[in-house]
């Protein structure tokens, strides 16, 4: 899902929400031309495309390895591509990008009813930590256009996707699984004022396990 949003002083104004990963430069600056159209400017854009996949390496398919790269990187590669010259253009911009705590560990360890253990594919931990690395590089290239590019490293999240696997969230530090909002906030500061001398951060918001 793909959320540019309107007024970032007060983020309070409207949103287009797209789900699904952009495939291709195409569809990326159809969504960004359908937002122009409807809003007139983008001030924010947060990628937060993501899939949940427990295999190991050896059973790891090109269609599993695929489908995590196009989903998370990929998709977020075409969506900054098309919004940056619009943010140019106007000398501001904020971009969050959702990646993982598996992105910089190499996954979190989970497991399902009557399973041992399970731990984040090495395909979905490959796609997030590349998407920190083009946080990254992005931040470093487009700060000088008043364009700030940070990602979010979640931890265990309860939502419809990981519903019914076992985090081990009574070891946490903060024990207890997050929750959207928990990552709902950690974006709205990012994309804030309060901001404004932060670009190429990971913030963690994963109740200290990392």
């Amino acid at each position: 899902m793909s959320l540019p949003i309107s007024q970032p002083c007060n983020l309070t104004g409207q949103a287009v929400i797209v789900t699904g990963a952009a495939r291709g430069i195409g569809q990326a600056a159809a969504l960004v031309q359908k937002t122009l159209d409807e809003f007139g400017r983008i001030d924010i854009l947060v990628n937060n495309a993501g899939t949940l996949g427990r295999v190991g390496i050896e059973d790891t398919t090109d269609e599993i390895w695929d489908r995590d790269m196009n989903t998370t990187l990929r998709g977020s590669f075409y969506c900054i591509q098309a919004v940056l010259p619009h943010m140019k253009s106007r000398g501001h911009g904020k971009i969050v990008n959702i990646s993982s705590v598996s992105g910089k560990i190499g996954g979190v360890a989970s497991r399902t009813p009557g399973a041992d253990s399970g731990r984040s594919g090495p395909a979905y931990a490959a796609a997030k930590g590349g998407l920190i690395a083009l946080t990254k590089w992005v931040a470093k290239d487009v700060g000088r256009f008043g364009i700030h590019v940070n990602a979010i490293a979640p931890g265990g999240i309860e939502t419809d996707m990981t519903r019914g696997f076992d985090y081990g969230a009574a070891n946490f530090p903060i024990p207890r699984m997050g929750q959207p909002q928990d990552i709902a906030e950690a974006v709205v500061f990012l994309a804030s004022q309060a901001a404004n001398f932060i670009t190429g951060a990971v913030l963690d918001v994963n109740g200290g396990i990392v």
